[in-house]
């Protein structure tokens, strides 16, 4: 079967964005591969999370490793390099932080992982970084040129289908199944995703909702219970999250694409 790498900027990222396509990859046979930027270092966390003496940094590769058990990934790596922290923030200015990274030395990095894995496809983000985080536009930069110096065979930028996201949400809110008191993201205001004339692939993981969901909630210091994604009604959430969006590298606009196609 083929083997799938996922790059994402810190732990919790995976979940969020690509969960349920990790979960069906890994069901369907295939290898299933996580890479880390950075640990997230930066995030923020709630007073008394974290035990006497523990990093959050520490705190959240326990969290990754538990939602890479529930996706079914095969390994988890990390590139080695310091959360950035958001834009226009003192941590964007940290010599070691991935935002300061050389895109050729990072790119590097993750093409080794790539060689080694002999990587079929790869998975990074759009050019905004779905909402203008500094490391997620850094994931795209060096994603790219990684996937040049390894030669993968097809890779994909990870996206939310802004359109879409607008119509579920109007339709949960109409239908009640997104209560009042959930507080949504505004996706105007944090430039959320792109129009949908952009996207070339949507994955189906509505069988996989659970097991994006429990991936979530494995990293209890980022989402917590009362989060946007975990408040959320089980028919909301099943409703919002049973497509994940990707825009295939080097496919003109328009194409439909199937991620999974050719895979063996």
């Amino acid at each position: 079967m083929a083997t799938i790498v996922f790059f994402h900027a810190h732990p919790d990222d995976e979940s969020i964005q690509t969960g349920g396509t990790m979960a069906r990859a890994a069901a369907e046979g295939h290898r299933v591969v996580l890479v880390l930027a950075t640990k997230g270092e930066h995030g923020e966390v709630d007073d008394g999370v974290l035990a006497e003496g523990e990093s959050l940094g520490q705190r959240r590769v326990v969290e990754v490793d538990a939602s890479a058990a529930v996706l079914g990934v095969a390994r988890v790596a990390f590139l080695g390099y310091l959360d950035s922290g958001m834009m226009d923030t003192p941590e964007n200015d940290a010599p070691e932080s991935f935002w300061q990274a050389d895109v050729e030395e990072a790119a590097s990095r993750l093409a080794a992982i790539l060689e080694e894995e002999h990587a079929d496809v790869l998975t990074i983000y759009d050019e905004h970084g779905g909402y203008g985080h500094p490391d997620h536009i850094q994931v795209h930069r060096v994603g790219l040129r990684a996937a040049e110096i390894a030669g993968v065979p097809k890779a994909y930028m990870a996206t939310i289908n802004r359109d879409e996201l607008m119509r579920i949400m109007a339709a949960g809110r109409e239908s009640g199944m997104l209560p009042d008191d959930v507080e949504a993201p505004d996706i105007d205001e944090r430039g959320l995703g792109v129009p949908g004339s952009r996207i070339t692939t949507t994955v189906d993981v509505s069988d996989y909702v659970d097991k994006k969901r429990a991936s979530m909630a494995a990293h209890a210091s980022q989402i917590t219970d009362t989060h946007f994604f975990l408040a959320m009604p089980d028919d909301a959430f099943r409703a919002g999250f049973s497509a994940e969006w990707f825009i295939r590298i080097g496919a003109p606009e328009g194409t439909v694409d199937e991620f999974f196609a050719g895979l063996k």
